[in-house]
């Protein structure tokens, strides 16, 4: 019996001489063969929208556009001036700024250069909700902050458990800071753990 690899399915197709857009012909109605046309697709018209491609060549898999990171390293400066000043509000729509900005960098530039971009910012925009009692928009940053970059990241973890306590989630918060203090010991994760515990046991 023929493996699945080893079949061949000629389907017609065609490429739009205008747009470029690969598609299928009538006759054909594979919607697999679709699916992938269209995957296809939306790959050349991201490729056609990013400013650091030179004549329709993607730079290489490292590449790292300097002007994008100026960009989002600028927004970010400007909303810790902003938060410094107190002006948590803007300074929000400024790291909210940076963060679409991280969000639609190219594909192929290095993941681990957006996770450490996007972790920072995700956590710069949950102090500034903090600074406003902006309790569940802090509380949704801090998570991702966290999912990014869980060691190495004790503000992150602190703030989680600053989140939880001061939205009555004692439990929570005590399971938040406990699971911070998992990849190290740190003196601010220890005191509100501490905070938390005594609140738990003054409620039993």
């Amino acid at each position: 019996m023929a493996q699945s690899s080893d079949v061949y399915i000629v389907a017609p197709i065609e490429m739009d001489p205008t747009t470029k857009t690969i598609q299928a012909l009538p006759s054909s109605s594979n919607p697999f063969l679709a699916r992938e046309l269209e995957a296809l697709n939306n790959l050349h018209r991201t490729l056609k929208s990013v400013p650091e491609i030179t004549n329709g060549i993607p730079p290489p898999p490292t590449s790292v556009g300097p002007k994008r990171s100026a960009q989002i390293e600028r927004m970010r400066q400007t909303g810790n001036a902003a938060f410094k000043k107190k002006n948590y509000s803007q300074a929000v729509d400024l790291y909210t700024l940076a963060i679409s900005m991280a969000l639609t960098r190219p594909p192929w530039e290095p993941s681990a250069l957006l996770r450490e971009e996007l972790q920072q910012l995700y956590a710069n925009r949950a102090q500034a909700h903090i600074g406003i009692n902006n309790w569940p928009e802090a509380l949704a940053d801090v998570n991702a902050s966290i999912d990014l970059k869980r060691v190495g990241n004790p503000k992150a973890h602190w703030r989680k458990g600053k989140c939880l306590k001061e939205m009555g989630r004692y439990e929570e918060a005590k399971e938040a800071l406990e699971f911070g203090l998992e990849f190290g010991n740190d003196a601010e994760l220890a005191h509100m753990l501490k905070e938390v515990n005594g609140i738990l046991s003054k409620r039993q």
